[in-house]
Parts: C-alpha cells; sequence; structure tokens
C-alpha cells in the first residue's frame, strides 16, 4: 500500500512538471532552427554552451575588478537590487497607508505619483546621475523609483478594500491606534502588500540590468554591454539564462515569504 501512495505521489510531480519541461524544450528547438538559418549569427544552444563553458563550470574565479566570474557580477547586481528593494519596502509601505487613511496626504501625494509612475527606468539614469555624481548610488536610487510605485498602489489598495466589519468591530472595542493597526488593517491588507512587493521584486530585478548597463563596471548589466561590444552573442544568452533563472528563484521565495506571513497574520474575528 505504501508503495502504491509514493508511486501516486510520483506521478502527480511528472504531471506537474511535465509541461514545464515540455515548454523549454519547444523554446530550446525553435532557438536551434532559428540559428540554422543561413542569414543569422545567432549561435546554436550547442555552440553557447561550448562558448562559455569556461564562464558556466568556472563562475567564482576572481582575478580582478573587471575579470570575475558571473556569481560575483550576480552578487555585485543582487546588493544593488537589496537595496533599492528595501528602500522601496521602507518609503511606500507607509506611503501607502498614510493616502487610504488620511484624506488630505492622497491629495497631496496621488497627483505625483500619477506623475511620476508611468517615467521609465532608464529616463531616471541622467537625474540620478545628477543629484548622486556615482555610479552605485545612482543605479541604487534608479531600483527605488522603479520599484516603490507597485508597493504604494497595491498597500493602498489592500487597505481601501478592508472589509467594513473589520472597522466597526474595532471600533466597537475601541481598539487603540496600534492594536488597530496589528490587528486589523495590517492582516487584512498584508496579501495586497505582497502582490505589491512581488512585483516591485521583479521591477527591480528589470532595472538594475538597465542601470548596469550604463552606469556599472559591474554586475550582469555590465556583464552584458561588455559582450555586445565585444560582440559575443553567446555570453549575452548566457547572461540572459542568468537573469531568468535568478528572476523565476527571487519570486518563488516572495511567493513563500508570503504564503509564510498570510498564514501567520490572519485578521482578528
Amino acid at each position: 500500500m505504501q508503495i502504491q501512495i509514493n508511486y501516486a505521489i510520483i506521478q502527480k510531480k511528472i504531471q506537474q512538471i511535465l509541461p514545464s519541461f515540455a515548454g523549454i524544450f519547444v523554446l530550446v528547438i525553435i532557438w536551434h532552427l532559428l540559428s540554422l538559418r543561413p542569414d543569422t549569427s545567432l549561435p546554436s544552444p550547442i555552440q553557447v554552451v561550448t562558448d562559455t563553458w569556461e564562464l558556466i563550470s568556472h563562475p567564482f574565479f576572481y582575478k580582478g575588478n573587471n575579470n570575475k566570474g558571473l556569481f560575483w557580477l550576480l552578487i555585485a547586481s543582487l546588493k544593488r537590487v537589496a537595496m533599492g528593494y528595501f528602500l522601496a519596502g521602507v518609503v511606500g509601505i507607509p506611503i501607502g497607508f498614510l493616502i487610504s487613511l488620511v484624506p488630505l496626504i492622497k491629495q497631496a501625494v496621488e497627483p505625483v505619483i500619477q506623475l511620476l509612475r508611468p517615467v521609465a527606468p532608464l529616463a531616471w539614469l541622467p537625474l540620478a546621475q545628477a543629484i548622486f555624481l556615482k555610479p552605485n548610488p545612482s543605479a541604487i536610487f534608479v531600483i527605488f523609483i522603479t520599484a516603490i510605485w507597485p508597493i504604494i498602489l497595491n498597500t493602498a489598495l489592500g487597505v481601501q478594500l478592508i472589509p467594513q466589519d473589520y472597522i466597526n468591530v474595532s471600533r466597537m472595542l475601541k481598539l487603540p491606534i496600534f492594536k488597530h493597526f496589528y490587528k486589523v488593517l495590517l492582516p487584512a491588507t498584508l496579501p495586497y502588500i505582497f502582490t505589491g512587493l512581488r512585483i516591485a521584486l521583479g521591477l527591480s530585478w528589470l532595472a538594475v540590468v538597465a542601470a548596469e548597463m550604463l552606469l556599472s563596471d559591474d554586475g550582469l548589466g555590465f556583464f552584458i554591454v561588455n559582450a555586445y561590444n565585444n560582440s559575443d552573442i553567446s555570453e549575452i544568452i548566457l547572461a540572459i539564462f542568468y537573469l531568468g533563472g535568478v528572476g523565476i528563484i527571487l519570486d518563488k521565495i516572495m511567493s513563500l515569504i508570503a504564503a509564510h506571513w498570510e498564514q501567520k497574520v490572519k485578521p482578528s474575528s
């Protein structure tokens, strides 16, 4: 009986992951067929692995600031993302609560949000350089200004959609402000906050590449620009896979954190 149960679990797992593998396989086949065209310089999947095998097999080497493995380039990008993303969360979540709870603040802040939110990350780069003068703070600012908007808007939306019954019960019990926030506002808003944080994390990962392409001498964005200048398409493709893989991992981590906290913190009944 135990063997049958285990077999059923294994079969279910295979059925879950099989579509993903099928999608990746189709992508690789399309990529290979495109590389066979006589009028293209796109390398085939096998050629990419062959050309970049040294980088794939030795990601930890470090021979100087501009001569290091992909692991160290990845760490440099993640540090910038962590700093910009953290600042966006620290600033964005309180603003989201304030513009939903205080009408006067909403009237003052909402036009600013609508004005600045559509601006593309690359458009902030010259201004960031003018403000901070140094590449690293400028890149962090671009990540911050890109990530903050979904955090603000989703937090504000969560507060606006809190069931009125929760507010009425809190008033009946005459809960203090802090307890009202911790027991009612935060638990009811948490799913929306994490939705904003997940979106912001993806945007941060996009923004760091754009910033590093123009401002930095380190990170995966710099690696892509350097490979482009050297006409090394294989290295560019390898960097794209790194970016996509790390992006998936970051999203999954945030999803697990969100599930954990949403389970732990629930609205009081």
